[in-house]
């Protein structure tokens, strides 16, 4: 009985020994998040992992930090969209975490390093840790060769041999002087500079005469001068001219959200804000459906597509609320669960638009597929 019980003790802690040692190896929570519902405006731990799970499976592009704002919100609702939670409402509560935590890894230790050190980095399911963007074995890497450079370059500057604190201030009076030669030519090159003597105190009005004369330049220089100037500052209005929008991904032009906005103002100016971010929606649906034209623009301007295309609306002026309406459908609110289209049932005369399998109601439109 003695032997077998020392036996089990044995066996007990080679099996705590082996699970410390996986845990080490492969750095991921055990547990996902803590008990309370993570919403909008939460701050802290929960979010860095609700973050991290997000992107792990592409829901969530943005910057890890920790704070849940509108991008965490949307990549949230598109999440327990598509995996199937009852409620879609933004929320991470119970069966929202249990969820991610049963599709997704959290390598917890990768993400709070890369936090710590303020790198930008990714967090993407299927790719290395160390092969991801801002990883810590890269910025290591590149830090050591930083390094080198710098000592390197440090190395050759410095002279050889140490010199005394004495002999230091006075190497760096000598160099600030100036041998009568060396002033003649520096008064050539400046074209009009004082002369600087070779030694002693200079008077106040030797000073400001010398400041004076060394701000001169030749009418070549002025001219060379001025083209720089005036270079550079056209640089500077051509890049602060080029057209830029907030939180925009990458793919869609300004024309592009101008004319999305365009449309939906001609088409659900009269509609609730969500009605409006529907039509939107289903634009962009449209691009990313092998069945509709690609663009933005064919699939606005497709043959019988929008009644505010035939009637002309499609080119009145939008307001504000139809561009916030675009910018927050091509961040990732659908309000319409994938429609590809939509109509008005008190105005709609098409057999063919009734047959069509819908999903909801929003303001005066009937979505469907």
């Amino acid at each position: 009985m003695f032997l077998m019980g020392r036996i089990t003790k044995y066996i007990c802690s080679a099996c705590v020994c082996s699970l410390l040692a996986i845990t080490m190896i492969n750095p991921q929570s055990s547990s996902a998040f803590t008990n309370q519902v993570i919403q909008q405006g939460a701050v802290g731990e929960d979010v860095i992992e609700l973050q991290s799970r997000l992107q792990y499976i592409g829901f969530y592009n943005g910057k890890i930090d920790g704070v849940f704002g509108w991008s965490t919100y949307w990549a949230l609702r598109n999440f327990q969209y598509e995996f199937g939670i009852k409620k879609v409402d933004g929320l991470a509560g119970a069966q929202t975490k249990q969820k991610l935590a049963d599709v997704t890894k959290y390598y917890e230790y990768h993400v709070k390093t890369e936090l710590k050190k303020r790198n930008k980095f990714t967090h993407y399911g299927g790719v290395p840790i160390d092969k991801q963007k801002g990883s810590s074995a890269k910025s290591s890497q590149n830090n050591v060769q930083k390094n080198a450079k710098s000592q390197s370059k440090s190395q050759q500057q410095q002279p050889t041999g140490q010199q005394s604190r004495g002999q230091q201030q006075s190497e760096g009076r000598n160099n600030n002087q100036a041998t009568p030669q060396q002033n003649q030519t520096n008064k050539t090159a400046t074209n009009g500079g004082s002369e600087q003597q070779p030694t002693g105190q200079q008077s106040r009005g030797q000073q400001q005469s010398e400041g004076r004369n060394n701000n001169q330049a030749t009418p070549q220089q002025n001219q060379t001068n001025k083209a720089a100037t005036n270079g550079g500052s056209e640089q500077q209005q051509e890049k602060a001219q080029k057209p830029t929008a907030l939180n925009v991904p990458n793919g869609f032009s300004q024309n592009d959200i101008q004319l999305m906005a365009n449309a939906v103002y001609g088409e659900a100016r009269g509609e609730p804000y969500n009605g409006q971010v529907a039509v939107a929606a289903v634009i962009l649906n449209r691009v990313n459906s092998p069945t509709f034209p690609n663009t933005v623009a064919g699939v606005i301007f497709e043959p019988r597509a929008f009644t505010a295309v035939a009637d002309g609306q499609i080119w009145l002026e939008p307001d504000e609320t139809a561009k916030k309406a675009v910018l927050d459908a091509i961040n990732g609110w659908d309000p319409t669960g994938n429609a590809m289209y939509y109509f008005n049932p008190d105005t709609a005369t098409s057999a063919w638009i009734w047959s069509r399998p819908q999903i909801k109601q929003i303001g005066k439109h009937i979505f469907c597929n």
